[in-house]
């Protein structure tokens, strides 16, 4: 693997984790699920998704960093290079992203903080994503977006959301966001 793509690390097993969660059950409803995963790095969450039984077909990814999508086509998952959903076509039933969620640290290494930083505040890469995802998102589709507790300055606007998961590790507490439509209100939210 090449040590310019990010690598597994606490944020992506509890992604792995939720997918191993949600992902069988919306399978079930779907044979069809189309699945896209922002920034997908190693390609740990689009084997996965694999793993899990959607269609090799139906995963997508897309990664800014050029080595990280040569890596993922090498494991032949449908991959292009793109800042966030520039090069994205069509509309999709989950959709996760594990951002760069980090505020800016100004001693971190220049070739980290594309993985890490989200910004001066750890969120501007969010609240980007989160302004042009509707437009990407099937009208019963699901959002998966990971966060931590030094990201500040989310901006939610017209999402609802649930925290679906947590994991407390070293510095930081991590989340688990299921975000979906304002509208759109499904039997399997209530009751959970």
């Amino acid at each position: 693997m090449v040590s310019d793509v990010y690598q597994p690390s606490d944020d992506s097993w509890l992604m792995k984790k939720v997918l191993e969660e949600i992902l069988p059950s919306l399978l079930e409803e779907n044979s069809e699920l189309k699945f896209l995963e922002i920034g997908c790095g190693s390609g740990i969450q689009l084997k996965t998704a694999s793993e899990i039984g959607l269609k090799k077909r139906n995963i997508f990814g897309v990664d800014i960093n050029h080595l990280a999508v040569r890596e993922c086509k090498k494991l032949r998952f449908n991959c292009v290079e793109s800042d966030l959903f520039c090069k994205v076509e069509g509309k999709f039933n989950v959709i996760i992203f594990n951002p760069p969620y980090l505020p800016e640290d100004s001693r971190e290494p220049k070739i980290s903080k594309l993985a890490t930083t989200g910004g001066k505040k750890g969120s501007e890469i969010i609240n980007r994503f989160l302004e042009q995802a509707g437009n990407f998102l099937e009208e019963k589709g699901i959002i998966l977006l990971l966060t931590s507790s030094l990201t500040k300055g989310i901006k939610w606007n017209g999402w609802k959301k649930r925290k679906i998961q947590s994991e407390k590790v070293f510095f930081e507490t991590l989340y688990v966001f299921e975000i979906f439509k304002k509208n759109f209100m499904d039997e399997r939210f209530r009751g959970r």
